[in-house]
């Protein structure tokens, strides 16, 4: 027979929590991603031609938006 398990009203309310944040994130991510437009070959190819292409680019150019999105504060 399986042992049930049992959590203190906090950690069971930190478990929800964290889920309900886990499931938010996920559909903010989705959302976000259907604001990108779709991109031809052929319109990549051109943007390519007018800007280079991101191997153009040296690391300087850009910046690392990682910590952006990973903070949760």
């Amino acid at each position: 027979m399986n042992t049930p398990i049992t959590l203190d009203a906090q950690a069971l309310k930190s478990l929800i929590k964290e889920s309900v944040r886990e499931v938010l994130k996920e559909e903010w991510f989705g959302l976000w991603q259907s604001f990108i437009p779709e991109v031809s070959d052929v319109e990549q190819a051109e943007i390519e031609q007018t800007a280079g292409a991101p191997s153009d680019y040296s690391a300087e150019d850009f910046t690392d938006m990682t910590s952006w999105l990973s903070d949760e504060s």
